[in-house]
Order: C-alpha cells, then structure tokens, then sequence
C-alpha cells in the first residue's frame, strides 16, 4: 500500500485535490475513475509523509515542483490541529470502530493537507502490522515523544482511547497556555514596532531638514537637539551596515546559544531575571507536572516518564534537576528528595509531590500542582498585560516628548532672540 496526494477535475471540471491511500498507481486510478475524478497529476509519499515528486499522468516527473515547495514552506501543522484530530481519533476508537477504520476516517475529516499525508502514512504502516504507536515515532516532529508513549502504553494496555482522550485534553491545556503568552506578548510587540517605526521615520525624513535649517542659522543648539541630529546622522549615514550587522549579531548569537555553553548560560540567568523568571519557572513546574501526572494515569513507566517530561520544562538548569531525580528513583530514592536538594522546586510543590509518593496519590497530586501553577501563570500574565499596556503608552509619551522638545526648543530661543532683537 502507498499514500498518494493526488489533483484532478470531477466531471464539472473543478479541480478537486485529496489523499488516497491505495495500492498503487493503477489502484489509484481507478478509485478516481469510480467518483468520475479524471487524473491530472499525482505525488507519492515517503515513510515521513513527504512527497517524493510531482509526477503527471504519463508518469514523467514534473521538474520544478514550486507548488509543492510552497505549501512545505508555508503549511504548519500546529498543537490544534494535532489537538483536534486526537480527540476525534479517541471518539471513533470508544465507539468501537477499528483503529485502521478510525484513521481512515480522520484522514478524510482533516483539512491540513500535511497533516492528512503524515495520517494516511500512519494508516498505512498500521494496516501492514506496526503497531500504532511505532506508525507515529516516524513522524515525531508532529507527534512528540510525550505524544507516542502515552499511545504505546494505551496500545499495550487496550485502553487506547481513554489514553486518547487524556492526550486530547493534555494537548488542549498546552495550546491555551501558548495562546494566552502569545496573546500577552502580541500588544506590547506592535507596540514597539510602531514607535521604531516613528523614530525612524523621525530621523530619516523630518530631522535632516531641521539640521540644514538651524545650519543655516547658525543658532546655538540645546543639548536633546543635539543629541537627536547626532542620532539621526547615525541612522542616515551608516544605514547600509544595519541588514549585514543585525544579520551577523543574530547568527552568531543564535549559534553561540545554540551551543552547550550559551544554552546553559541563557536557562540559568533566565530563572533569575525579575518577574519573568518567576513566570518561567512557574510554566516549566506546571508542564513537568501535568505532563508526569498524564504520563502515569496513562500507564508509562515513572522511569520513562521522568525521561521524557525532562524535554518538556524547556529548561536546562530544571532539566538536570529531573534528571538527577531520576538516577536517584533508579537507586531507590523519591522524587521530592532530589527536588528538595536542587532548590530550583517551591516548597510547597516538593512538600505535594513528597505526599503524594507517601500516600500512593502521585498521580493526583501533580494534577493538583498542575492546577494551581496554570491559575497563577493565568493570573501573573493578566496582571502583566493589564501593566505593560500603561507601561508602553508612557514609553510612547516620553519618546514625542523628547522628539517635541528637541524641535521645538531651538525654535522657542530663535523666536526669543528674535523678539529681543
């Protein structure tokens, strides 16, 4: 079997495009043929749900396949989409229906044309015996390491669709937390891209006209202005250096934090910056800890789970800490020990965590912790959106202000020198 994006015109001579999951060329065809689509052109994919090349219906590759490139480049197959098609894929599976009969429904449904190749992929490896949770591993920059374990352990214990319906709901918290620090972050950005936009418009248009006229007088200068034509002799004189420089300060900067050393510097002084770091570490605690507590419920291993939830806090300085906890339970020792020793985990999580173990309730206290830390995430970035927005309409105020003032000051003496004169 093969999985094969195909393009046609049905019989009123609309282009209809769609995924098949066929044996086939010839198979292709004559599914088509049955819903009177006439073929144009086809592509196959790969066990990685890419495809192999634009191949007509003469079955010579199209050279240039731009469309193609274009939708890799621009389609993403985002949380929600991954979201959405879990909890349907759950639904069908409680209904009774067959895994193999479940995806090949949901591949119908989907509307993301990558996400239906990656799914009739998946379909594909399932109905010629992988198991489920393998037919995902392959893809795993759609589906994460948390995402194909919490299957594998449903596959072996027959309660795949209630291990389904957690990842649903555990995929759906993930996606309103990035929704709600997007949606924080979205008002002071613009924010800022239009005072640059002022300033810059100030320094390149209005300021250098205002230059050659007090020039042309001969005044004695007030300080701002002199700063804001020094300012605006920068921007206008050295323009060309700003693309290559910014792109070489981002690459280098980029690649120096990409190394062991840079990401290791920008965890630890991220944690201790004020308030944003307290904001960090309250994500990471309540990812690591919704994230473990799904884990568990669903059957994984504590072992594995603590390996994968260290990927999940975004953190290396936390990271470590997890896993030196998870050579500790490895040795015989609790979680809470090795949280308590790092002093990077609040008290009062250890303290839960620590209850938890004793009382054979880990499960439900991580859930509790997980609850309590997404209620004060929520309340620290409405309060900080609620006080950045007054924050960047006096940052506003106070760049007119300087740029009113060195204007405005110089002419205000030439008019007073003028009047005494």
């Amino acid at each position: 079997m093969a999985v094969y994006e195909y393009t046609g015109k049905d019989a009123n001579g609309k282009t209809v495009k769609g995924v098949l999951d066929v044996d086939g060329v010839r198979a292709l065809k004559n599914a088509l043929r049955r819903d009177r689509i006439f073929l144009i052109e086809y592509h196959e994919s790969n066990a990685r749900g890419k495809n192999k090349g634009k191949i007509g219906v003469g079955g010579a590759k199209k050279q240039g396949s731009r469309e193609i490139d274009l939708e890799e480049w621009l389609i993403r197959i985002t949380p929600q989409d991954v979201s959405e098609m879990t909890r349907q894929l759950a639904t069908l599976i409680k209904a009774g229906v067959p895994l193999v009969d479940s995806l090949a429904a949901i591949v119908e449904q989907v509307e993301n044309p990558k996400l239906k190749r990656i799914l009739a992929r998946v379909r594909t490896d399932v109905n010629e015996g992988a198991p489920f949770w393998r037919a995902l591993a392959v893809h795993d920059k759609v589906f994460e390491t948390t995402y194909y374990n919490m299957a594998r352990a449903g596959e072996s214990s027959g309660n795949l669709d209630t291990v389904l319906a957690r990842l649903a709901d555990f995929t759906e918290s993930q996606v309103r937390l990035r929704n709600k620090i997007i949606g924080a972050m979205t008002y002071p950005v613009i924010m800022l891209m239009i005072s640059f936009a002022i300033v810059t418009g100030m320094m390149v248009f209005v300021v250098p006209q205002i230059t050659v006229m007090f020039e042309d007088l001969g005044a004695d200068l007030p300080p701002l202005t002199k700063i804001l034509i020094a300012a605006s002799h920068f921007v206008t004189g050295w323009w060309w250096l700003y693309v290559p420089g910014g792109a070489a300060v981002v690459i280098a900067g980029r690649k120096w934090l990409g190394s062991e050393t840079g990401a290791n510097w920008k965890d630890r002084n991220l944690l201790k910056v004020p308030i944003l770091g307290d904001l960090i570490r309250k994500i990471a605690i309540s990812r690591f800890s919704r994230t473990l507590a799904t884990l568990l419920s669903s059957g994984v291993p504590l072992l594995t789970a603590m390996e994968i939830v260290e990927n999940v806090v975004a953190n290396r300085v936390l990271a470590n800490v997890l896993l030196e906890a998870r050579n500790a339970i490895r040795e015989g020792d609790s979680i809470a020990g090795p949280l308590k020793r790092s002093n990077q985990f609040p008290p009062m999580v250890v303290h839960m965590i620590s209850i938890g173990e004793r009382s054979g309730e880990l499960e439900n206290m991580l859930k509790n912790v997980s609850e309590s830390y997404e209620n004060q995430v929520d309340t620290r970035v409405n309060a900080l959106t609620s006080l950045l927005e007054p924050l960047m309409i006096v940052f506003m105020g106070l760049v007119v202000a300087f740029l009113v003032a060195a204007i405005l000051l110089p002419m205000m003496k030439l008019t007073q020198a003028v009047q005494q004169g």
